[in-house]
């Protein structure tokens, strides 16, 4: 296979791991998911991110998760022992989900993000006529 080809495959073939490459540094916030029977809710840790720093989308069934930690500044350093970095995080979602309908809340620096499932995914109860 030619580099051309082979360059035309990566950029039609879509990803299948987690992406976390990015300009900057970035922490990998720790994320916990939980799936009801109409639903999957998702938990991500972001501390020192807040609402106008943080960035949700999903498109062609892939989450991205982007969370800008905004450091008060608290006049000139001397010397500084902490830093902080961004939060970047991806998922692969399945087509079982309703991409027009997710919801998200920030409180206390954690990510609730609750996301239907699509109809065509939920459980069925089939009745039996005779």
């Amino acid at each position: 296979m030619t580099a051309q080809e082979m360059a035309k495959r990566q950029e039609t073939s879509p990803a299948t791991r987690e992406e976390t490459r990015s300009s900057g540094r970035v922490m990998i916030p720790a994320v916990d998911i939980y799936e009801a029977e109409d639903h999957l809710t998702l938990l991500a840790d972001m501390p020192g991110v807040d609402k106008e720093g943080l960035d949700i989308n999903l498109e062609k069934g892939v989450l991205t998760i982007n969370g800008e930690v905004r450091m008060a500044n608290r006049g000139t350093s001397l010397l500084r022992e902490f830093s902080s970095a961004n939060y970047y995080r991806q998922f692969k979602l399945s087509e079982h989900i309703d991409a027009d309908k997710p919801t998200a809340a920030l409180v206390n620096g954690v990510l609730t993000l609750r996301i239907p499932k699509a109809e065509s995914a939920k459980p069925r109860r089939i009745e039996i006529r005779h």
